[in-house]
């Protein structure tokens, strides 16, 4: 069993005028997928009144597995099933896991690279940031008065390097080798 996470995004088009009932289904739907195993996290971002009409909901298991539970439960496919006269369009969701969002193209319908391939852009991405930041943040943070400790240090450098990775490295340098990396 996996245990490097995974996250589902759906996506639900609501007729106009159905989204107070929409609403009162996430109230239904939303303690039982919580109570599901391995449950972390539940986000729902709501489509501005008037303007548009998706509801996307974002849920994060422990594991793949777990999530796979969830998503084919009988208690998911029965409240599906009830909410389908309110919505505009299909049940539309797509699952990502571990550190699979470092690599989701604009278009979701280009499949992941192979884990190899994500092996190595990533080290590439992260072996000069590991070596640098810390030339740039420990004098810095000495400069702050920061008490000298590996733990301190270690925390810092490495909450740079992951904001550095996921906000600005791997977006651009992804689409800059994109031939290669989804070939």
């Amino acid at each position: 069993m996996e245990k490097d996470g995974a996250t589902v995004v759906i996506s639900h088009h609501i007729i106009e005028g159905k989204h107070q009932e929409y609403e009162n289904w996430l109230n239904e739907i939303g303690p039982i997928g919580r109570n599901a195993v391995g449950h972390v996290d539940w986000q729902i971002i709501r489509p501005i009144p008037g303007l548009t009409y998706q509801y996307t909901v974002i849920i994060r298991f422990d594991t793949i597995d777990n999530l796979k539970l969830w998503m084919e439960s009988n208690d998911r496919k029965r409240l599906i099933e009830k909410i389908r006269p309110l919505l505009e369009k299909e049940d539309n969701y797509y699952i990502k896991t571990g550190l699979d969002f470092l690599f989701t193209p604009g278009n979701d319908k280009t499949k992941q690279p192979t884990r190899w391939k994500q092996f190595l852009v990533t080290w590439s991405a992260i072996y000069p940031l590991s070596t640098i930041i810390p030339l740039i943040l420990i004098p810095t943070l000495r400069a702050l008065k920061v008490p000298s400790m590996r733990l301190i240090d270690s925390f810092f450098v490495s909450g740079v390097i992951v904001l550095l990775m996921v906000y600005l490295v791997m977006p651009h340098y992804t689409k800059w080798i994109k031939k290669w990396l989804y070939k």
